[in-house]
Formats: C-alpha cells, sequence, structure tokens
C-alpha cells in the first residue's frame, strides 16, 4: 500500500465519521512572525485548540505537509526527513478518548492491515506532585482494542508508561512550565515493532543500552500521537477543561514504512522515481546499509524539501525561508559529488519529485517550470564555486589544523558555503567552527543572512493589528497595481508584512522604470482616496477564478471546505472592483484608512522574481 492510497484512506476514514476534510495549510505561515515555516500539523489548528471556532464545525481532518529545519543535520539516517506529511484529526469540544483510540487502532489495524501483534502504545504515567493522576482511561481503552484482536495487552509488556517529559502537550511544555490559564494534556503514541531479528537495536549506537520503545535505535517507529488537551492550569494547579479537544498527528511516511514494513523510510514509494533517477544518474544503486546511503537520503530528502518550498514561492537567497531553501540545495549538491556526480541532477530529481506528488498537489506541476528553474540556478551558482571553496577549506585546515570563524566567514562570503555546511566538513575533520567569530564577523560586513529578522521578530502581530492589516489591504492593492502597469503576467510569489512595512516579491523579468514606480503609487493611492469598500466573499472555486480572482488559490486560510474566500475591493453594488484576490484576511472596511502608500526598494530577488517594499504614510 502506497503513501497516496494512505493518505486517502485516512482522510476518507475520518470524513465518513463526520469530520469536514480541509486542504494543507502553506508551508509559510501567513503574516506570522513567530515562526519561519509550518513544522507540525498542529500548528495552523492552534487557534482552534485553544477556543477559537473553526467556521466548519468541530470535527476537522487533513494531511499537513510540515518542514522542520532544525532536522537537517538529522538526515543521513534511515528514518530522519525535515519535509513530511502529517495525518491529522482533531476534536474540538466533541468526542474524546473513547471514540479517539478505538478509531486510530482500528484505522491501522483494519484499513491498513498492520498486525496488531507488532504495536505498542505509550500513556501517561502521572505526576503526583502536581495532582495530575496517571492516564488509566487511556489504559483501559488500549486494552479494549487489543482484546477486540485477541490480544491481552499487559501492561509494561504492550502498554508502558512514561512520564509529562515524552506523554504530555502544551504550547509551554511540561506542566511546571505552563502559565495560569493555558490548557494541555496527557498524550499516548503508537509504534510499529519492526521485529528483533533484524538486528536494528544490536548495530545501532545504542546497543550497549536496553532497548525500549522510545529507543532511537530504529526498531520501533513512531506512527501516531493522540494529544488529550483535558487539564486547565489555575492558580491552585490543574483543573478539568469544560470543553475538551483530540488532536491526532500521524506521520504518512512513517504509516507508509510501517505498512511496507520497511525500517528505511526513503525505500518507501514517495522516493521510488528520484531514487531510481539518483541510481541512474549516480551509477550506483541505493542500498540501506552501504556508506552511500547518507548521500542518496540527503539529496532525497532536500531536493523534496525544496521542490516545495519553492513551489510555496520562497527563493533560494540569504534571508529568512530562502536561505534554508538554498542551504538544502547546496548541501545536496555537495552530496552528489560524494556519489560521483559530474552533471546538473538538482532539477532532474525535482522533476521526479512534482511527478510523484503532481495528483494530491497539483500547484507542484502548475509551478513546476519555476521550480525546475530555480533549482537549476541555484545548483549551476552553487557548483562553480564547491570545487575552489574546498581547496581553499583544505588550505585554511592544513595552515593551522582548524577552521576559525573568520575562515568560515570567508568561505561563506567568498564561496557561498552556508555555515552548517563548513561546520559539517569541519566536523568530519573532527573540528569545529566558533559560531561567535563567524557571526561578528557577519555582523561587522552588514550581511548576516537574516539581517531583517530582529525587526521582523520584535513583537507579535497582535500588538501592532492595526498597522498590520492596514498593510495587507495595502498589499493586496499594490498587487493589482502591478498587474495593471506591468501586464497580466504579474503574480504574487511572496510576501512579508510586520507592522512596519510590506514586502511583496512577483513574477517580471525586468527592472521597473521609475516611471513605473510611480504610477504603480499613483494607482494604489488614487485608489485609496476613493475610499473604497472592502469586503469578503465565499464562492466556488470555478466561480472565484470565472468572476477573475487572482491569488493563491491552495491558501488554506482562505479555503473554507470546496469553496474559497475572495477580498473584492470596490463597489458592491455597481459590481465595478479594483481588486479582487484570495485571501483569509482580515482587512480594513475601507481603503480611506490606509494613508499614502510609498514604495522605498525596488530589486531583484531571482531570476525572473522582483521584490518591492513599501510603507504607509
Amino acid at each position: 500500500m502506497g503513501i497516496h492510497e494512505i493518505r486517502r484512506k485516512y482522510l476518507d476514514f475520518f470524513v465518513s465519521r463526520g469530520h469536514k476534510e480541509i486542504p494543507a495549510a502553506s508551508l509559510i505561515p501567513e503574516n506570522d512572525p513567530t515562526t519561519l515555516f509550518t513544522g507540525s500539523g498542529m500548528q495552523p489548528m492552534v487557534p482552534y485548540l485553544l477556543g477559537q471556532t473553526h467556521p466548519l464545525g468541530k470535527r476537522i481532518t487533513d494531511s499537513q505537509t510540515c518542514f522542520r529545519s532544525q532536522d537537517i543535520d538529522e538526515v543521513g539516517d534511515n528514518r530522519h526527513t525535515t519535509f513530511f506529511e502529517m495525518l491529522g484529526n482533531w476534536s474540538l469540544g466533541d468526542y474524546f478518548k473513547k471514540e479517539q483510540i478505538p478509531w486510530v487502532f482500528a484505522f491501522v489495524t483494519d484499513e491498513l492491515g498492520l498486525d496488531p501483534s507488532r504495536l505498542y502504545v505509550t500513556v501517561f504515567g502521572g505526576n503526583e506532585s502536581l495532582g495530575i493522576p496517571r492516564d488509566d482511561e487511556s489504559v483501559e481503552l488500549w486494552k479494549q482494542a487489543f482484546a477486540s484482536k485477541h490480544i491481552d495487552a499487559k501492561e509494561n509488556e504492550r502498554i508502558f508508561f512514561y512520564d509529562e517529559k515524552k506523554n504530555w502537550w502544551s504550547r509551554s511544555g511540561v506542566p511546571l512550565n505552563m502559565p495560569e490559564g493555558e490548557p494541555g494534556g496527557p498524550d499516548s503514541e503508537m509504534f510499529w515493532d519492526f521485529g528483533a531479528d533484524r538486528t536494528l537495536h544490536e548495530n545501532s549506537v545504542y546497543q550497549n543500552e536496553p532497548c525500549h520503545v522510545n529507543c532511537d535505535c530504529g526498531r520501533f517507529l513512531e506512527i501516531g500521537n493522540s494529544v488529550f488537551m483535558e487539564y486547565l492550569k489555575t492558580k491552585d494547579g490543574f483543573a478539568a477543561l469544560p470543553n475538551k479537544n483530540v488532536d491526532y498527528g500521524g506521520g504518512l511516511e512513517r504509516m507508509t514504512a510501517a505498512a511496507m514494513d520497511t525500517p528505511d523510510i526513503f525505500l518507501i514509494d514517495a522516493f521510488d522515481l528520484p531514487r531510481a533517477t539518483l541510481e541512474r544518474l549516480s551509477g550506483k544503486p541505493y542500498d540501506s546499509h552501504s556508506p552511500n546511503a547518507k548521500a542518496f537520503r540527503v539529496i532525497l530528502d532536500h531536493l523534496r524539501a525544496a521542490t516545495f518550498l519553492i513551489a510555496n514561492g520562497v527563493i533560494p537567497s540569504n534571508k529568512d525561508q530562502g536561505y534554508f531553501v538554498r542551504r538544502l540545495i547546496r548541501r545536496a549538491v555537495r552530496f552528489g559529488k560524494s556519489l560521483g556526480m559530474k552533471e546538473a541532477f538538482c532539477s532532474l530529481i525535482a522533476e521526479q519529485t512534482v511527478a510523484t506528488y503532481q495528483e494530491p498537489y497539483p500547484h507542484l506541476q502548475r509551478q513546476s517550470g519555476d521550480i525546475v528553474r530555480e533549482m537549476a540556478a541555484e545548483e549551476s551558482k552553487f557548483v562553480k564555486t564547491l570545487s575552489h571553496g574546498e581547496k581553499e577549506f583544505d588550505k585554511m585546515f592544513s595552515q593551522k589544523n582548524a577552521i576559525s570563524g573568520e575562515d568560515a566567514f570567508v568561505l561563506y562570503a567568498t564561496y557561498g558555503f552556508p555555515l552548517e555546511l563548513t561546520e559539517e566538513i569541519a566536523e568530519e575533520k573532527g573540528q569545529k567552527v566558533d559560531r561567535e567569530a563567524f557571526q561578528a564577523e557577519f555582523k561587522k560586513h552588514q550581511e548576516l543572512s537574516r539581517a531583517g529578522a530582529t525587526e521582523k521578530f520584535a513583537g507579535g502581530l497582535a500588538d501592532h493589528s492595526e498597522e498590520t492589516v492596514k498593510l495587507h489591504t495595502a498589499t493586496h492593492m499594490l498587487h493589482q497595481a502591478l498587474r495593471t502597469v506591468l501586464g497580466d503576467h504579474v503574480f504574487q510569489r511572496g510576501s512579508n508584512i510586520t507592522p512596519k512595512r510590506l514586502r511583496f516579491d512577483f513574477s517580471h523579468p525586468l527592472k521597473m522604470t521609475p516611471e513605473e514606480i510611480k504610477r504603480v503609487e499613483d494607482l494604489v493611492n488614487e485608489n485609496i482616496r476613493k475610499d473604497l469598500p472592502v469586503h469578503f466573499e465565499i464562492l466556488d472555486l470555478a466561480e472565484a477564478k470565472q468572476r477573475g480572482a487572482v491569488g493563491i488559490f491552495e491558501d488554506k486560510y482562505a479555503q473554507l471546505g470546496g469553496q474559497i474566500k475572495v477580498y473584492f475591493i470596490g463597489d458592491e453594488i455597481s459590481g465595478e472592483y479594483y481588486s479582487k484576490e484570495v485571501c483569509g484576511g482580515p482587512h480594513v472596511e475601507r481603503t480611506g484608512k490606509l494613508g499614502t502608500l510609498r514604495i522605498t526598494k525596488e530589486e531583484a530577488v531571482a531570476a525572473g522574481v522582483r521584490r518591492v517594499k513599501a510603507v504607509l504614510d
């Protein structure tokens, strides 16, 4: 059973139980200054888990694409990836444990056909000092579920207990860290056993330690986790939540690996086409136990992640999300060299990734030209300097048997080596790089890769909501003005809004002339002065397109079931609209509130992509 069939089975399973299926949110959280990427299935749902009413009701299910930049250096073993899909189902004040546990057990055993004798679970063991009891309700429900398959699920043999470090969830972590008024609760994980006969533990770095379900040796693979939000932190301790929530997350790739009974995630069908292409180009077969396995895994994971990120409008650069796309591609290029690759390969792997995922994610096919172009351009840039940079590294290292932070900066500034790449090469030689010295050198040259991050992350949007909402509406007006002045080939390629300014990336091959910039400003300000009304309508996708709406039609925040939210700027009575754009909001009620738009900068960010920054005076 393959990854696409499992995804569909899961969603259909929960839709048949009264859940509404929602599309995946963007990998780039819209107007969220607290994080660069969507890193979990729960992340877009947090407002609803904390009490906000979901427009589609109390039962929700989805498959959320996720990217975790912090796992880049972990990729190389048989199960870590930076990009993954998280299957999810949520109860927002509706059903609870007695429905959730039998359902997830039925799904993996009846729908996926997993052998229940190879399933193990963990539950929260309680904390007496905090007055939080052991989760005995979950224990009994798991026993009943296993008993339905004629298995006696004994405690500490099939059901294991862990403390709050392993089996508790709140936004703040363990119960002691939770502020008053925050909800949280125990969670219960399910593991698949690949079997003792594979000797995964004996051949791991943990061979001298006892093996257990949470061991990282690879024998046991977590395939799902149900979070039961049932407690509220109070000044006196913990009280029961009146409306309890369920949040389930199950790694799709991991479920597929369990269904295929392979401990190597890179052998699941999601990687078949890219892996075969890489084998052909390198002339080497993929073998889980080969010294080349790490290089294969890094390339397959990193280029899959980069493909999805570029499709979400992220361009390789030295700032923000673009920095990580650049790092992914360049790390893949270096590992390609270790496989003996002589020709460009990144765009070819990307094409196979698009072919693999184009049915569930059709935007990949629509963006395939951009993906291939950006991937090829970034690889070409780095290939030209990689060999020279490695020679310079060897020269630096031979002189003093070490790499200083200043050396690392030279490699970055001259040869395009991300700091982490230099650190990785240094680690291969048993050395470490002085990060503080590197950062000091970086700051001195005013080229810190996240130069805008300090201002961007200073305070959340909630503290400046009025200014941010104004700039959000101004961004729509700017987008339309660019299309009017430059042509209908202009489409959004990325945006970022802080309380102080807007940044908008768009498709256009040429530098804007001063006259064009002036015409865009004048057009926006003319329509601001008209004090046009702003309203939204919820439309079927086909109708939204027929009425001329532009924007990112995959935007989860704008989607409501099979319909989509479109904001109109203009006269609703006459039907004469200045702007029609897909968006989740929020926006001002009338354009007259905005002030005067002024473009402060226009620059290139990639081939065929321009960027403007603007403020409201």
